[in-house]
Formats: structure tokens, C-alpha cells, sequence
């Protein structure tokens, strides 16, 4: 998801306690959820914030207070956080984003989160990557987040990947254009810690293949390289990725070179990877999802195995 904006009357001063006080109180919606809901009953015209375009998406009641423990530059345009949240009733699943309540900025962003949710239950701790634009909360946290800052966090979405032991395995396409990488990268992170799991205890989740097509404009905006290349060789007959760049002016390193190649994701290579045993999760601009997901759709990939979020 990308950052998002809204007016909150209330949330214009005072600490993350009272932030996490006003925030709780906003109305909450759904209670349930399906393992496989669908966002893609979300239309492509935008509306004009976060909490408008999620108003009836599913979120948790807890607002937790977060403090940022680090953070690093991930590519020119996009800023990674990691924060420490300290409430054990905090959780999530991979795939879900947050809404991000800065105090003294009276409007809410909406991020997803990158991180596994084992990062969470052994460190307490979560990644964010926020691309720079004019929202507030991402010139925030470009401009004047620092380490210690706090902020409250509350967790949201309908897009995840949370299989349980005795599940059906399931191979998994993840389709990730630009900064919607964030929340394929949370569900490629669970899936290589189900992996590990599955290895070490020989019980858990059988998850099958993965496979990650990753579109961006050059290879500097290609996030978390490294991070994605270190999971294909440690996983090399479980996880596989194919990256694109659409407008790249530099030469490509010789690491990067066997997985990149040159111009637009094609419909051709997903339709390769369609069978029954297959899971489609497709994050990225609008046009991007609205294409991918009719293509899978035309080819009779039934729409209950095809799951996307829309960012903006």
C-alpha cells in the first residue's frame, strides 16, 4: 500500500498515548476474515485518502505505541523503518499493512509491512519501506523521523498469506510492481521462515513452490535485492524470482544480471505458472493489478485463488 493521507480531528498534538487513545476509538470495521478475501472488489478511481479507500476493510481494535530503532535508505526514492513495538497484543499477518499515527501531523498513513511475522514474535520489531511523496506522513518520516521518534500503529488489510498446518500445500506467484513489493515481500519472508520450520522440525506448513516476478523502473528501485537473492539461494528448488526493469540507463551488475531482464512483465510468464495447486498475490499500481488479475480471470484461474492490493 502506498502512503496514504487523512484528517483526523483530535490527532493534531499530544503523545503517542493519546494518539493511541483517539485512534482506538475511530469506528472499527469487519470482524472476520477469510484466509483468501479479496481486495480486489476495490474499484481502480481513487479515492481521496487511506481510511476512505480501507473504511470497510478489516482492522484490528489494538493502536500500539512504536518507536522507530532504525532506519536506512533502501533505494534514491524509498526509506526502510524498523520499529519496536512492545505490545504483546500487537500481531499480524504477512501481507498486512498499517495505519501509521505520527504524533503532531494530523493526518494518518497507511503502510504495508515487509517484515515476517517471526520477526515480531522473537524481536518484537517490524519493517516499513515509504516511498517519498508529498502525503505528510511520508515527507514525516523522509524528513523528520529520527531514531527514538514514536508513533502509534494499528494493523489492517484483507491480503494475506496465513496457512495453517493441516492446510492444502499451495504454490505461490507473487506479481510486485514498484513499492508494492512491501507486502510480497512479508508473504516471501513467511514463506521462507515455513520453509525453515518444515526443515528443522520436519512438521508445519508443506508449502510448495514460490515464485516472485518483481517489476521496477531500473534496478535502483528494485528494493530488497540482496534480501530476495539471499532467500533463491538458500531455497534454490523452493524459491525462484524473475526481475524486470522497463527503463534502465546503466549497466547491470554481473550478480543481477541471470535474474533481470529488459521491458514489461509479460501475461505469458504468469500464464505459465497456472495450476489448481496455485495461489496468485499481485501488488502494484492499479492498472498493473486490474491487468493481471483479468488475465488470470480470462484464463480460468479460479477468483477465490486470486488475491491483490492496490496501492496508489
Amino acid at each position: 500500500m502506498g502512503c496514504a493521507a487523512v484528517m483526523i480531528p483530535g490527532l493534531l498534538r499530544g503523545p503517542v498515548g493519546a494518539i493511541c487513545t483517539q485512534a482506538a476509538s475511530l469506528r472499527s470495521t469487519r470482524s472476520a476474515v477469510c484466509h483468501l478475501s479479496l481486495t480486489s472488489v476495490m474499484k481502480s478511481k481513487r479515492k481521496t485518502d487511506h481510511l476512505e479507500r480501507t473504511a470497510n476493510v478489516v482492522r484490528q481494535e489494538v493502536v500500539s505505541a512504536a518507536k522507530v530503532c532504525g532506519a536506512a535508505n533502501e533505494s534514491p526514492s524509498v526509506k526502510r523503518l524498523r520499529l519496536l513495538v512492545a505490545d504483546k497484543d500487537f500481531s499480524f499477518k504477512a501481507g498486512q499493512w498499517v495505519d501509521f499515527f505520527i504524533p503532531g501531523v494530523s493526518v494518518v498513513g497507511g503502510f504495508s509491512i515487509c517484515s515476517s511475522p517471526r520477526l515480531l514474535e522473537q524481536e518484537r520489531m517490524i519493517d516499513l519501506a515509504v516511498k517519498y511523496t508529498n502525503h505528510p506522513p511520508a515527507l514525516w518520516i523522509h524528513n523528520q523521523c529520527t531514531l527514538d521518534s514514536e508513533v502509534a500503529v494499528r494493523v489492517g488489510g484483507e491480503f494475506f498469506f496465513d496457512p495453517q498446518p493441516a492446510d492444502a500445500s499451495r504454490n505461490l506467484v507473487l506479481i510486485a510492481g514498484g513499492v508494492g513489493i512491501n507486502p510480497l515481500l512479508s508473504i516471501l519472508r513467511h514463506s521462507a521462515d515455513l520453509l525453515r520450520e518444515r526443515a528443522n522440525k520436519g512438521s508445519g506448513y508443506d508449502i510448495g513452490t514460490i515464485k516472485l516476478f518483481y517489476s521496477a523502473k531500473n534496478t535502483s528501485e528494485l528494493l530488497f535485492k540482496k534480501n530476495i537473492l539471499d532467500l533463491v539461494n538458500e531455497f534454490p528448488e523452493k524459491i525462484a524470482c524473475s526481475l524486470h526493469v522497463t527503463k534502465q540507463t546503466t549497466q547491470i551488475s554481473a550478480a543481477l544480471k541471470p535474474y533481470i531482464t529488459e521491458g514489461r512483465l509479460m501475461e505469458q510468464e504468469i500464464r505459465d505458472h497456472i495450476s489448481k495447486e496455485t495461489l496468485f498475490y499481485i501488488c502494484g499500481p492499479p492498472p498493473m493489478t486490474d491487468f493481471f488479475s483479468k488475465q488470470l480471470e480470462n484464463s480460468h484461474v479460479p477468483k477465490e485463488h486470486i488475491c491483490f492490493e492496490k496501492w496508489w
